[in-house]
């Protein structure tokens, strides 16, 4: 069962690549988008897990990764499949959580101007 769960992935990865990415945002403005998620998630030196994880370090990191936060068997099985939360799949699962990751806890409908999402991610990239 998670085997196919992994290849399913794959192959929603291998088709998100035709999403544009977002390498080149604005930091300042990713954090007043960045407000959009403060419900769920936290970032910053005292971040704790909320609703979602924390989100330090995120960017260049496998899923699953934040320390004490229950994630879905379905982000377990993505990072255990390889994936990476590069520019590409984090443009991709922004714009669509459950169509990157069918199963995911994260219930945000998804970011859908083009210029935040790169800017979030510039945001998100500054913690480390």
């Amino acid at each position: 069962m998670i085997k196919s769960k992994i290849l399913a992935l794959g192959a929603v990865v291998a088709t998100s690549f035709s999403v544009p990415v977002y390498a080149n945002g604005d930091a300042d403005a990713g954090r007043r988008v960045f407000n959009r998620c403060k419900a769920c998630h936290a970032v910053g030196e005292d971040a704790r897990n909320k609703v979602g994880p924390v989100l330090n370090g995120v960017v260049g990191a496998a899923p699953g990764l934040a320390a004490d936060f229950s994630y879905s068997d379905e982000m377990l099985a993505a990072a255990e499949g390889g994936m990476v939360w590069d520019a590409e799949t984090l443009t991709a699962f922004l714009t669509d959580p459950s169509a990157l990751v069918p199963g995911t806890k994260m219930s945000f409908a998804g970011l859908r101007r083009e210029g935040d999402i790169a800017d979030v991610i510039a945001y998100l990239a500054t913690f480390e």
